[in-house]
Formats: structure tokens, C-alpha cells, sequence
């Protein structure tokens, strides 16, 4: 490897990209197009970056099996930050196994940092937890150790563990300084402002309040029920119950945890429950009905008694009822949530994330794009989707993934 090349990749590593391309930027041998391929990364110009990598592994030799894998994940890198998460999962799988075989312990490692970023995104906590297992964290350098720790608080805040995302935090944090790359220290920056801003409301007694994690975490720990709108569970220290696959009764369970102590009239809960504006016979049999399942499914945590009006919600063991809703509630809020982290996403991704179909999140921009609330750019498969962040509010409860004991 000549100077040059060495040059450039110290530049890279110290976070200057136009130091990197002053050397390279004129050359198209292999480690020169990889190179100015992660320079332009850097800069934001991502599809010159993917372009100048391919190009890269394609020069590399078939004994230099080693550079071309290195191409391949820093490929990865691009695609997960452009929020491409169709990206072949295999080859980034193939060219980690390739970095172990030939002892590259660093970028191996780096490797599976990436996949374990890709399932946090997409809420399989589970799978990144068990990943994130594997890795040894004293294998990385400052900027991928900072990775490494933003990685981890985040899976701390989606399962609202407060002082581990916290700890996670001050780590990465140490390790940015240490790298001395502004973009990373600012990235830790943003993270950090999350857990100080607030994620929830509570309702409670007719009155609403603003949560933090750390709030929304005590109250989970709790002896109240809670029915929980941003997850569609009722639960308390001890149980939970999902109603996530049942709408009609978790509408109904939140009505009554509004109300307590009081009942709600059965007008209101057709209302609520059927959105019907003008009750019959009909709903109110329906209605009958719906709180009789509602009974079954919380015969753990409450009982739902008849009043002379309506129905009332009476705990077994909590002392009191609350309802945990997320900060701003809107149609599409799961879509503004992926949106509000600032990158740009593709309609094929945000339905990975989501777990649903491309059509049912294309038809969810389109009524955005209408509001005013979300933006489009480019054309075809390069179209993607933008949005500024909701301001003065964290999406973390908004996002997929279970909370804790779910």
C-alpha cells in the first residue's frame, strides 16, 4: 500500500474526508475507489458512495478477498444509513465469516455491529440483544466503540432501562471525544437529549401530564394498572394482557381507564368502542357483548362492573387505573415516528420496519404528503421520504418492540 493510500485512510479514520480525497480523488485503482467511496459517505453524497465501493470490490483481486468483504460492509454501512434495509443481509453475513477466516477482528466485529443496528431499527430487540452478546467490545476503536454504545442505549431505552441506556451513553460519549470526529459527538449529543425530553402522557383522574423514560420506567414498576396506548397492553407490576390484535376492546379498556373511579356512560363507549355517532339496539347488544370478552381477557387485573349508566373498571390488585398514551397521538403516527429521526427513508423500507405491505405505507404517504407533514424527493425506486422531527418530542414508545415483561 502506497503513502497515498495510507494517508487517506489516517484521514478517514480522523474523520476528514477532504483530507482523504485531496490524495485520492484523481485515482481509480481499487483501494483508491474504496477509499474515495467512503470519503463521499462521509460527505452525505451516498449514492456516488455505493457506486465508487462496487466499483471497488469489482477491482480487487480474487486474492484480495479480505478488501473486497471490507467493501461490502462499508456498503452495508450506506444502506442502513440511507435507511435501505432491503439490503441482502447474506452478503454482509458472507463477508463478516470472510473478515473471521482471515483474523480482520475489527471490521468482522464492525460487521455484526451493523447487523445488530439493522434489527434494532426494524424492533426485533430479541435478535440484537443476542447479537449484541456476541460482540467484544474491547475489539474496537474509539469511533466503532462509540457505534457500539449508541447501539446499546438504544435497545436500553426501547426497553425503558433508563440507567443502563444512561451508562451506555456516557460511554459513547468517552469514546467520541476520543475520536474527535464532531459528527459522532453530535450524534451522541442527540441521543442523550432523549432521555431528558418527554416521551408520554398520563392520564389519569381527568388530569394529563408529560412523562420522561425514567417516569414512564417508575410507573411501569408500579403498583397501578396501567393501560398502556402506546404498546395496547393493560398491564401492572405483574401481568400483562395484550389487546394489540383486538382494537374494540383495548378502545373500551382505555375508555374505562380514563374514567376511573367513575364509569363511562354506554353512549360514550359505543362511541368510542363501534365510533358509531348514533346508538341502536344493536350496539348496545354489541356492546354487551364486547365488555363480556373485555372481562374474560382482564379477569387478571380488573373486573369491568355494570353501573346504572355504563360500566366502571375496578382493579384487583393495583390501587389505582392510569392510561399511558404516546406523546402526540395522529393518524400514521408509526410512519411520522420512523420519519422523525431525520433520514430519508424509502416506502419499501418504512414496510419492513413496520411489518406491513409497501401499498399500506405508500397509501399512509400520500395522505402525509397531502397534510403538508411529510415530504417526497427524487422519482421511481430512488424515491424516498422526509419529515423534521416532532418538535420537542422523543417517537421512542412509538416505535416497534417490546416494552419490558411484554
Amino acid at each position: 500500500m502506497d503513502s497515498l493510500i495510507t494517508a487517506a485512510a489516517r484521514a478517514l479514520a480522523a474523520g476528514d474526508p477532504l483530507g482523504a480525497l485531496k490524495r485520492v480523488a484523481l485515482r481509480d485503482d481499487a483501494p483508491a475507489l474504496a477509499l474515495r467511496g467512503i470519503a463521499m459517505a462521509q460527505l452525505g453524497d451516498l449514492d456516488r458512495a455505493k457506486v465508487l465501493l462496487r466499483r471497488a470490490a469489482r477491482a480487487f483481486g480474487p486474492k484480495e478477498a479480505v478488501a473486497r468483504a471490507r467493501c461490502v460492509v462499508a456498503e452495508a454501512e450506506i444502506a442502513l444509513v440511507s435507511r435501505d434495509l432491503g439490503f441482502p443481509t447474506r452478503a454482509l453475513d458472507a463477508a463478516r465469516a470472510t473478515l473471521e477466516a482471515y483474523g480482520d477482528r475489527v471490521n468482522a466485529a464492525h460487521a455484526r455491529n451493523l447487523e445488530v443496528r439493522r434489527l434494532l431499527l426494524i424492533g426485533r430487540l430479541d435478535e440484537a440483544e443476542r447479537t449484541l452478546a456476541e460482540l467484544d467490545r474491547t475489539l474496537f476503536p474509539p469511533a466503532l466503540k462509540a457505534a457500539h454504545e449508541l447501539v446499546v442505549a438504544g435497545i436500553a431505552m426501547r426497553r425503558l432501562r433508563t440507567k443502563t441506556a444512561r451508562a451506555a451513553l456516557a460511554r459513547a460519549e468517552n469514546a467520541a471525544r476520543d475520536a474527535d470526529i464532531p459528527a459522532l459527538t453530535a450524534e451522541v449529543e442527540r441521543a442523550s437529549v432523549v432521555l431528558n425530553m418527554p416521551a408520554a402522557r398520563l392520564i389519569a383522574r381527568g388530569e394529563e401530564r408529560l412523562l420522561r423514560l425514567e417516569d414512564i420506567e417508575a410507573l411501569l414498576a408500579s403498583k397501578a394498572l396501567v393501560v398502556d396506548a402506546c404498546r395496547y397492553v393493560v398491564r401492572d407490576a405483574g401481568t400483562v394482557v395484550s389487546l394489540g390484535t383486538r382494537p374494540v376492546l383495548f378502545a373500551l379498556a382505555r375508555a374505562l381507564g380514563e374514567a376511573w373511579p367513575g364509569d363511562v356512560p354506554r353512549s360514550t363507549l359505543i362511541a368510542r368502542g363501534f365510533r358509531a355517532k348514533h346508538a341502536d339496539e344493536s350496539h348496545r347488544a354489541r356492546l354487551r357483548v364486547e365488555v363480556g370478552r373485555l372481562r374474560v381477557a382482564l379477569r387478571t387485573l380488573a373486573d369491568v362492573s355494570a353501573t346504572k349508566r355504563g360500566f366502571a373498571l375496578a382493579p384487583r390488585r393495583a390501587r389505582e387505573v392510569v392510561v399511558l398514551a404516546p406523546p402526540v397521538e395522529t393518524q400514521y403516527a408509526a410512519v411520522l415516528a420512523f420519519l422523525a429521526d431525520g433520514e430519508s427513508w424509502s416506502s419499501s423500507a418504512l414496510a419492513i420496519a413496520l411489518g406491513t405491505s409497501p401499498r399500506t405505507v405508500q397509501r399512509a404517504l400520500d395522505s402525509l404528503s397531502a397534510a403538508g407533514k411529510v415530504q417526497p424527493f427524487g422519482r421511481g425506486p430512488a424515491r424516498r421520504w422526509i419529515t423534521p422531527p416532532l418538535p420537542g418530542f422523543p417517537t421512542i414508545l412509538l416505535l416497534p418492540g417490546p416494552l419490558p415483561s411484554d
